[in-house]
């Protein structure tokens, strides 16, 4: 029962999260209308609730391993809901970036909470296809407030940001009455009291930084960061600049939306396909041509006529390859690290991803700035995406080593 509510409060915590981190996005057409902004104010925009993802994914993760990883994650959850409401009643585009940056440190101190949850209540066997399924919810969050965009007319993007800070604040306080404590985070803690716990032996100090470098970690967090910095630069400038790409390729606003849609449910079934196959015999398999696809497709994208069913067709199996990618990232973060720094691990992990997330966004814009084409700025990615898939699969193979 435990398992099932937590799997449960965890996926719609993902859906919410899909739909604030997509929200500047989707949103963007109306603020321009509205506020005139240059490409580079709005790579600031983008960028700045990935600012605040940085610090809240840091501080999130360490107070996890202490406090427990509930308390972190209500208190997350309620922080970016308040803030993606506020955002709603932004008078500048000043406002607006204060607001997304607070709104930031809310969504960035959820997300390892999920990640660490989830397999701490899941056999071991089934961890990471299981992180790799809840993870599926987010870019379906991002779907619906892709299609809530689509509903209304540009002029309406205040109610995009009201609809992503309702929604968290009624999930925020039934997860404080009905969501469990993690039982492996429980266990750690009563070690001192309960004796010479078997599972707690040699594990190191809860929420201990230097410790993910340490005991033979050192490599693998490496490539984990490597891996996220380069995967989250290249999701978040797609998810951010990708309608804007389009509509300069040729395409409506209304034609951009549904392929945006496509992207996230492209994405979001690949995800929950990529997690049931990594609990199977075929594990190796999807990942590897997970990563090596996704450059084909960037490549595919920058190079295919203005053609809305080629342009739609690409772009949806693009979104399977970028956010399956995603999802096996965040399915080995937490099976790379013990119990008591998993907190601190996954955390490091995310805030490293939010750099690119940044990054990617205000990178979209200089590029934009600089007169690159849709084709040219996508084909400016594709050094980025080899070297990521590179680092993915050597943290792939690094991880299956130090477990055997």
């Amino acid at each position: 029962m435990a398992w099932d509510s937590t799997i449960a409060f965890c996926v719609l915590t993902a859906l919410c999260e899909g739909m604030d981190l997509q929200a500047a996005g989707v949103a963007a057409a109306g603020i321009g209308a509205e506020f005139k902004p240059t490409s580079d104010q709005f790579g600031t925009f983008f960028s700045a609730s990935t600012l605040g993802l940085f610090f809240g994914a840091l501080i999130g993760g360490r107070v996890a391993d202490s406090v427990g990883r509930k308390k972190v994650l209500v208190a997350s959850v309620a922080l970016f809901g308040i803030f993606s409401l506020l955002t709603s009643f932004a008078w500048d585009m000043s406002s607006l970036v204060i607001a997304r940056g607070l709104t930031g440190l809310g969504l960035g101190g959820a997300l390892p909470m999920m990640l660490a949850l989830v397999p701490e209540t899941s056999q071991p066997t089934q961890q990471a296809g299981r992180v790799a399924m809840v993870y599926a919810a987010t870019p379906f969050g991002g779907a619906m407030i892709s299609l809530l965009s689509l509903l209304m007319a540009g002029t309406q993007w205040r109610t995009i940001f009201a609809v992503g800070g309702i929604a968290p604040l009624i999930l925020a306080p039934i997860m404080a009455f009905a969501l469990p404590e993690s039982s492996a985070f429980q266990r750690i803690h009563a070690a001192p009291n309960s004796g010479n716990l078997p599972d707690v032996v040699g594990m190191p100090k809860s929420g201990s930084f230097p410790a993910i470098f340490s005991g033979g970690r050192a490599l693998r967090t490496v490539f984990l960061w490597a891996s996220f910095f380069l995967g989250l630069l290249l999701l978040y400038l797609l998810l951010n600049w990708l309608p804007t790409l389009l509509t300069s390729d040729g395409l409506t606003r209304t034609e951009a939306a549904g392929a945006q849609i496509g992207f996230n449910i492209g994405g979001a079934l690949a995800a929950i396909l990529i997690g049931y196959l990594l609990n199977g015999r075929l594990r190796n398999w999807a990942v590897v041509i997970t990563f090596v696809a996704l450059p084909i497709l960037l490549v595919t994208l920058a190079k295919s006529p203005a053609q809305l069913a080629i342009i739609c067709t690409t772009v949806f199996l693009l979104g399977c390859a970028v956010i399956a990618a995603q999802a096996f990232l965040y399915a080995m973060a937490p099976a790379a690290y013990p119990t008591s720094i998993r907190g601190v691990g996954v955390g490091a992990a995310v805030a490293m991803g939010r750099i690119g997330s940044i990054v990617g966004p205000k990178l979209g814009g200089m590029l934009k700035s600089a007169g690159h084409s849709p084709s040219q700025l996508l084909m400016d990615l594709l050094p980025i995406v080899v070297a990521g898939s590179i680092c993915a699969l050597l943290l792939a193979w690094e991880v299956r080593r130090a477990k055997s």
